[in-house]
Formats: structure tokens, sequence, C-alpha cells
């Protein structure tokens, strides 16, 4: 199976899944247009809108699937989809989020989503009717975003974001520690609620004794070196799911704050060992946190466990063929 990945890199998910597939015997390939200090490139052709459009013809002829993210094809306008289409090869589209989060649909179980960074309702409206002109089926990491495309695909799938565990190796926090290191690491500080977070950071400097840093414009890579000396992750507040940072985080055996949304919570699997932490209760949350060192040990033995079982590449791979299996 010959596998097309583009055109845009999320949280490097499209490096990660070419990988598994590779793994399992696939041409798997990554074209990504979108690059940045992020810095992904395991399993990626780094190019741009220009170069891979002029190699349109040979990628529609040699590739059997096309599993196009964040709502992004080749051509401006959706032009490829249909000649991809005529040529009967098997296309998904995988949402990550902002790209379709519909402003007024996001507020209703969220007082404090943030959608600053999404498209106007009409214009998400618009190029969801142009994509499933020509693709029936799509893919969502969970049930937060799954509302917001639900009506316009044949048929949605939940597959979750997926790590290479290899690459993560479990680094506990000690029990021993007394002045614990937090760390936070936003890529959009207002989706994030990184405000929140340094609200509360500074008004416990008063009563605690802990260190702080906040992360900011680095390599993936530089970044999660950083992660493995954290006793305590803040990852999002506001948005209502957990993302990469936090599957990294449980990856590497470290405690997580995020913002669990009330209605989604029987949505994940059983025991997602986090602490749940939004605007209203963040301050509470890291306190707890910092006075508990064998609760942060605790949650850090849970959480790889989670992340093996549940964010492996290996097991989430397995989800994504059967899904390809069954595109028409």
């Amino acid at each position: 199976m010959r596998v097309f990945h583009g055109i845009i890199e999320i949280a490097g998910q499209m490096g990660i899944l070419c990988g598994a597939l590779k793994r399992k015997g696939h041409i798997a390939v990554g074209y990504n247009t979108f690059q940045s200090y992020l810095d992904y490139k395991e399993h990626l052709i780094n190019t741009d809108a220009f170069e891979i459009r002029k190699m349109l013809k040979q990628i529609v002829n040699f590739f059997d699937i096309f599993h196009f993210h964040y709502g992004a094809t080749i051509m401006p306008n959706f032009e490829d989809l249909e000649i991809i289409k005529n040529k009967k090869k098997k296309i998904i589209m995988h949402h990550w989020g902002n790209e379709i989060r519909f402003h007024d649909l996001a507020m209703l179980n969220n007082p404090y989503v943030y959608t600053g960074d999404s498209p106007p309702n009409n214009d998400i409206h618009q190029k969801l009717l142009s994509i499933t002109k020509y693709i029936d089926e799509a893919i969502v990491q969970d049930y937060e975003v799954l509302p917001h495309v639900a009506n316009y695909y044949k048929k949605v799938h939940i597959m979750p974001i997926a790590i290479d565990i290899r690459k993560f190796k479990p680094h506990y926090p000690s029990r021993e520690t007394k002045k614990p290191l937090i760390l936070h690491a936003p890529t959009n500080p207002d989706f994030k609620g990184t405000a929140y977070i340094e609200k509360a950071i500074e008004e416990l400097r008063h009563t605690h004794l802990f260190d702080y840093k906040r992360i900011e414009k680095m390599s993936n890579a530089h970044v999660v070196e950083m992660y493995k000396e954290a006793d305590i992750i803040v990852d999002q507040v506001c948005c209502g799911s957990y993302g990469l940072l936090s599957v990294e985080s449980m990856a590497l055996g470290k405690p997580v704050i995020v913002y669990i949304r009330e209605d989604l919570k029987d949505s994940f699997p059983s025991g997602l060992p986090v602490v749940n932490g939004n605007p209203d209760n963040i301050k509470q949350a890291i306190k707890d946190l910092i006075e508990s060192p064998e609760r942060r040990h605790e949650l850090g033995v849970k959480g790889r466990e989670f992340a093996k079982k549940y964010h492996s590449s290996n097991v989430v791979v397995e989800r994504l063929l059967n899904i390809y299996s069954k595109l028409s």
C-alpha cells in the first residue's frame, strides 16, 4: 500500500503515522508545506505549495491512499480532489481542531474556550462543503472535535494522537523533591490559557517553594528534552480536551494538569491519569501537586502506562489501517 500524507504537519502526526505505516511494510510519505520552529522532519518531505503542485500528476499516479490533514489538499480550492477521485483512489481528511472549530458550537459546553484562531463560521462551513463533495470520511482525535464535522461527512472516525513511544523513556518525578519544577509549553498562549496559569503561578510563589519555566519557540526535540526535568507539566486549561503535550508528558512519566470538559470525560478511556484544571481551579490544581510528591510520582507511573496503551503509534496505526481498509 502506498500512502500519501499532506500537506500540513500538525503536532508531528504526519511523520509519526508515516513511520508507523512503514514499520508495517507500507510505503508512506508525508509532504509538508508548513515549516515552523517545531522543526518536524522525520518521515517528511518538507517542501512548499508551489513545488508540490508541480508534482501533482506523479503523486496522483503513484499513491493509492490520500490522507489529507488540517482541511488542506494539494491544490487551491481543492481542485486536486476531483482528479484523485476520478483515478479511483481512496481519500480521507484528518481534522485537528482550529481549522474547523465553529465559534458558537465550541462555546456551548465550554465557557473558557478560545476560538480566536479559527476562521469565521461561514468560511468553515463553505470549506467543509467543498471538501465533502469529494471526501466521504474523516478522522478526528476526540469527541471535542467531532461535533464540528459530524454533520458534513458520511462517517467520522475517532483516532487518538500518536507518539513513537520508543523515543520516550520515563523520567518519573522523585518523591524526595522539595522544590518541584513546573513546566508549561504554549504553542498558542491564548488557546492554552497561559495567562490563567501564570496568574496562579505568581500567587503561589508567595506561599510555596517551586521553580517555573515557560518554554516557547523551540524545536519539538529540544522541548521534549526539557520535559524530562519537570516534576509537573501544565498543558491547556481552556480547550476541554488534552493534546500532544499531555501525551508526550504522560509518556515521559510526568503528572499533567489539563482541562477535560465534564461532558467529555466518559468519551476517553477510563482511568485517564491527569489532574483536571480549568481557569477557575488551576491555582488549587497546581497547589495540590506541589504539596504531594507521592501523588506526582503515582500520576507519572499511571500516565506512562496510559500513553503506552492508547497513544503508542504501533497501537494507533492498527486503527488507521482498519480505517483505510474500509474506505471506498
